[in-house]
This record gives C-alpha cells, structure tokens and sequence, in this order.
C-alpha cells in the first residue's frame, strides 16, 4: 500500500509533468505544426501559466515539510484553476459540436496594424481562427475538447495531492 506521503509527492510531481507536457503541445502544435489558435485557444493556456507555478511551490512547502496549511491551500488553488481550464475546454468543444453558440468575439488575429499599408497586407495574409470550429481532431475530440480531458486530469490529481497530504498531516 503507498504511504500518503509517497501518494501527495507522486501525484503533485505527476501533475507538473502532465501539465508541462500538455502546454508544451499546445506551444508544439502552435509554432511547429502551424496551427493558429483562436481567443478562446489562448485564454485556456493560463491555467498552465497560473496554475504549474502555484504546483511548484507547493510542492517545494511539501518536500520542506514547511506551511502545511498554505500547501494545501496551494493544492486548492491548483485544482480550481484547472478545474476552471476544464470547464473553459468543455466550453468551447460544446460550440464546436454546435450544443451551443460560441463567443460571438472569438477570432485569431495578430498585431494592430500600423499604416494602411500594413492593414492591406494584414488582410490579405491573416487567417482568422473561428472558436467554434475545430481545427484538429483525434479520436473525435479537438484540441479543446483534449485540453478539457488534461486540465480535469489535473484537476483530479492535484486533489490526491491534497487528500495525501491532509492525510500524512495526522
């Protein structure tokens, strides 16, 4: 049987690799597969970007055996933050199965153009990325719909993460 301290260290190191991974895909598909992300695509990232260094310090109270209580506030935080990353996943791969509208905002884009020259160039070269239709698909789910799998995922161990750790606490 593994001990709870083993559990809370094995599922928090876990999720900051599945984590690191997962962003590291989406930043993989993005600048080596070409693949545009849109509004929606972009704003799904700052879970990783919010929630991967809360996992660190955590984990960095956990291996010192310091603040107990701000750990598992911090395994808290993490698992919210990416519970909501979850919920922002299942969000947009509902509007591109059409359960339901999209944002009626949602578009790629690029930097503001600055001349009028720059504006007809920027016309004729950006391809908007809609957020309600998916762009990649593998087993019938899109990069969101995958993103809303992981960012649960993460969700759920940084959860045993916590439930250890209260554990190892008594």
């Amino acid at each position: 049987m593994t001990s709870p301290q083993t559990l809370r260290l094995s599922s928090l190191v876990l999720l900051i690799l599945a984590g690191a991974a997962t962003i590291a895909g989406a930043w993989g598909f993005q600048l080596i597969g070409g693949y545009v992300p849109c509004k929606l695509c972009l704003e799904q990232r700052v879970p990783y970007y919010v929630g991967l260094p809360v996992a660190l310090l955590a984990l960095g109270l956990m291996v010192r055996g310091r603040a107990r209580a701000m750990t598992s506030l911090l395994l808290l935080v993490v698992a919210g933050v990416f519970a909501y990353g979850s919920g922002l996943g299942i969000y947009q791969a509902g509007a591109e199965w059409g359960f339901w509208p999209g944002p009626s905002d949602c578009g790629g884009g690029t930097a503001a153009p600055t001349s009028a020259g720059d504006l007809l160039n920027a016309l004729s070269t950006t391809r908007v990325v809609s957020c309600t239709e998916a762009s990649w698909r593998m087993l019938g789910l899109s990069f969101a719909g995958w993103n809303a799998v992981a960012s649960g995922a993460i969700a759920v161990l940084a959860l045993i993460a916590l439930v250890a750790h209260r554990r190892a606490r008594t």
